[in-house]
């Protein structure tokens, strides 16, 4: 039985092996002629050892070597990179429609939220529902300015809280203060309500889910490089990725409800947050808009701000 798994693993192996060389060396024979110059590529692994652990330092450098316009295969992967200034002008302003799409990094796919999740979308009237209601319903001067008085409230509940652990002597990270403070204002902002307490189990296990979002978004990932390995998830980091975000789709869903059961009840107030005035624009049919896709949204807003939007 050991030898038999053991066969059916090397099997594996080579045929992943053979899989990614045969796309390297295809991929590179098809495009010669067309891509920027480069830095030599090693097989298999492209340019990936060249990156380093400071990549924008180390793009900095190759583009003196290499002109500001210069390819790099991350893996199976061909990446322009762009660094003068007046070219990524001319890409972002004059071509930005044409350049708008993203890479989807493996991690994003957990629970299909890239399907639904706008910075995933392409450009599509699914895309363009999500980003007038963003544009038109949330981030107005008006609602940033109405807002004001909740970020001055929360930037004092924190120094209020670094003055008492001075006043006590007792020790406090201020990094994970300010990421209290932060997930706070957000939570305020959207829910009208604190989802961080020290004090509470419940909000510590929210806080660590958000962590992880955050752990599994910043760790390499073989399958971003090595699309075919993506099937696999060898690294796990799309399934530790789903875990965390099945509990706050969860916490998102029964706010959700809750929500709107009570905007059913006779005297209710309306709390004017981020939650009301998406359910109004559900409510009012203003908007291809639903609690999936609403769901997604709040996800957007939180822990996903620190996934990278390329690889």
């Amino acid at each position: 039985m050991e030898l038999l798994t053991s066969s059916l693993l090397f099997l594996l192996l080579t045929w992943i092996l053979f899989r990614a060389f045969h796309s390297f060396t295809h991929g590179s024979k098809s495009s010669i002629g067309k891509l920027p110059p480069g830095p030599r590529r090693v097989p298999i692994f492209g340019n990936l050892f060249d990156l380093g652990d400071k990549p924008h330092k180390s793009l900095a450098k190759l583009a003196k070597i290499h002109g500001p316009i210069m390819s790099l295969k991350l893996g199976s992967l061909t990446t322009v990179v762009i660094t003068s200034e007046n070219m990524a002008r001319e890409i972002l302003q004059k071509h930005d429609l044409t350049f708008s799409n993203r890479t989807i990094v493996d991690a994003v796919r957990a629970c299909q939220h890239h399907e639904v999740g706008l910075p995933w979308l392409p450009v599509s009237p699914p895309w363009k529902t999500l980003r007038k209601v963003c544009n038109t319903h949330l981030f107005t001067s008006q609602k940033l300015d109405a807002n004001q008085y909740l970020r001055r409230k929360k930037i004092d509940e924190l120094i209020a809280r670094v003055q008492k652990c001075c006043q006590t002597g007792e020790a406090i990270k201020i990094g994970q203060a300010a990421f209290d403070t932060s997930i706070n204002l957000l939570s305020n902002t959207i829910f009208s309500m604190d989802l961080v307490d020290p004090n509470s189990s419940a909000a510590q296990e929210f806080k660590e889910t958000v962590w992880g979002v955050m752990e599994e978004a910043g760790k390499p990932n073989l399958a971003d490089y090595f699309p075919i390995l993506r099937k696999f998830d060898p690294v796990g980091v799309r399934r530790r990725m789903t875990v965390h975000f099945e509990k706050l789709l969860d916490l998102f869903g029964k706010m959700f409800d809750e929500r709107l059961q009570a905007r059913k009840l006779q005297g209710s107030t309306a709390s004017n947050d981020v939650l009301d005035t998406l359910l109004h624009i559900i409510e009012g049919n203003v908007e291809e808009l639903d609690k999936r896709r609403v769901n997604h949204l709040l996800l957007m807003a939180k822990p996903l701000r620190a996934i990278p939007i390329a690889v």
